[in-house]
């Protein structure tokens, strides 16, 4: 509780506080850019789909060390003379590469590549052989169907999109798409195993208040390309990706399956507001990308649905105004953990709290009417 009242409010008082978007109609563009220069694939104007490769290029691939003058038993420095293959030559995996011979044929000794790719280097000090694998091919999909309205010479596009455009609190895994599939009758559900069947390969689900550990089993088993749902237990997730989180950066993990959780961890009812916006799209394709940073450089994971639906004529930015009398939030810190309100007033003072420390606040109008003050830190704004 505060220990005393809060004083002035001023009516131009506002706040700026990291929040997250659920919108039914946005306008967005997405960058696709190579990790190295490379070809761009595509032209401004052009229409793409969701796995129109944009754009590709070559990443070198590791060097393989052969300790060869210590294979074959013999001095660093002889080790050209027993070479079968130079530098810069070409060499399948299999073949002879050197080959030491000794007491007229009793004595063979012979190093076979272990790899495809090429001779880099021969190191008559160490008597070391450098061979290097052909180099990766790596390839940029569009991700999302729209039109390209930037190239970026030898690195990538911009991809512009009409969609809805839902953020989550957390995600694992990365890029995906699949028809959106709502699984559940309402938001408070918990979907079990046995609900998910091979017609639910490749799909999105929407899957409720939680993602079990036995539903993740399921669909990896099943090839679902993605869950969806309001939390999910921190424990699984340690399970699932064999490590603890703290600060969290994902998206690289092998897993099977991209998951978003839209609200929090344990099992947390999903936020009407997006749950019925899900459900209002069903059956429509969906991109989805469960990488998040949760440091400098914030990530979120993202539900994208394109749609032809016409775009708001209004550009006003919530998040970059900041809160005023009005905005949408959600409380994030308990007690009233998870709980959607809208700002009634942002007092201009500081005001103490019970840990003694004097913070900025606001009044919160909950949804069952209920007016709280909270400490302005503890809610995000909710884009719609």
């Amino acid at each position: 509780m505060f220990k005393k009242e809060f004083g002035k409010v001023s009516e131009e008082a506002y706040a700026y506080t990291p929040g997250l978007k659920v919108k039914r109609i946005m306008k967005i563009i997405k960058e696709r850019r190579l990790p190295l220069p490379g070809k761009v694939l595509v032209n401004e104007e052009d229409k793409v789909n969701y796995d129109t490769i944009v754009a590709k290029t070559e990443v070198p691939s590791d060097p393989l060390l052969l300790k060869a003058s210590e294979e074959l038993g013999i001095a660093a420095e002889e080790i050209r003379d027993f070479l079968l293959k130079k530098e810069g030559d070409k060499i399948k995996k299999g073949e002879v590469i050197c080959r030491f011979s000794w007491l007229f044929g009793l004595i063979n000794r012979q190093i076979n590549s272990p790899i495809e790719g090429e001779i880099e280097s021969v190191s008559e000090l160490t008597g070391q052989i450098v061979l290097r694998p052909p180099p990766e091919q790596v390839e940029i999909n569009a991700y999302i169907p729209g039109r390209i309205v930037r190239v970026i010479p030898n690195e990538g596009v911009l991809i512009e999109t009409n969609a809805v455009f839902i953020q989550g609190i957390f995600g694992l895994g990365g890029e995906t798409h699949g028809i959106l599939k709502i699984k559940v009758n309402s938001s408070e559900d918990v979907l079990t195993p046995d609900k998910i069947s091979k017609e639910d390969r490749e799909c999105i689900l929407v899957v409720g208040s939680q993602i079990t550990l036995d539903v993740y089993k399921k669909a990896v088993e099943v090839g679902v390309a993605g869950l969806v749902a309001g939390g999910m237990n921190f424990v699984d997730i340690t399970n699932i990706i064999g490590a603890y989180i703290g600060v969290a950066i994902t998206g690289e993990e092998e897993i099977g399956i991209s998951l978003i959780i839209t609200e929090g961890f344990g099992k947390m009812i999903m936020s009407p507001r997006t749950f019925q916006l899900l459900k209002s799209f069903e059956g429509r394709i969906a991109a989805i990308n469960g990488s998040t940073q949760i440091r400098a450089g914030v990530m979120r994971p993202e539900i994208i649905i394109p749609h032809d639906e016409n775009v708001e004529k209004h550009s006003d930015d919530i998040l970059a105004k900041g809160m005023i009398p009005g905005t949408i939030i959600r409380i994030i810190r308990e007690p009233f953990f998870g709980t959607f309100g809208t700002v009634v007033n942002l007092p201009a003072e500081l005001q103490e709290i019970e840990t003694g420390s004097f913070v900025r606040v606001l009044v919160v109008k909950l949804e069952d009417g209920q007016e709280v003050v909270i400490p302005r830190a503890n809610v995000e704004i909710i884009e719609e």
